[in-house]
């Protein structure tokens, strides 16, 4: 089991009207297709561990994600930032905050962040 990160923002209509829908352009592991149109995120798992129990089995996980989002310009960029953490907020916690910079290859604007994610089993 994993974060259910894409399930609840597909399901978001504030995040489908910046990344579509069929498909949402929020992809795992940290990659899009090539040639995706902007703007769109990715996602990616960077820590996790279980929940453990002195006196028991682990029934919940944590998932640390990575969030990045990429878009023409910085306040597209902005906008899709401010969905996704509208809709994970209120099933994860947002812990941090990444990259804010123009990618040197592709001069895309990048704005990420960092999201804990507990999972029951």
């Amino acid at each position: 089991m994993t974060a259910p990160i894409f399930t609840v923002c597909a399901a978001a209509p504030a995040v489908t009207a910046l990344l579509g829908t069929n498909p949402t352009r929020l992809y795992p592991h940290g990659e899009a297709p090539e040639g995706t149109a902007k703007p769109y995120a990715v996602w990616q798992v960077v820590s996790g561990s279980p929940i453990n129990y002195v006196n028991g089995v682990p029934d919940t996980d944590r998932y640390g994600l990575q969030v990045d989002v990429y878009a023409e310009t910085a306040s597209c960029a902005e906008a899709v930032v401010k969905a996704l953490r509208g809709a994970i907020a209120k099933r994860a916690y947002v812990t941090g905050f990444g990259i804010d910079a123009r990618d040197k290859d592709t001069y895309s604007y990048r704005k990420g962040f960092d999201v804990a994610w507990l999972v029951s089993q």
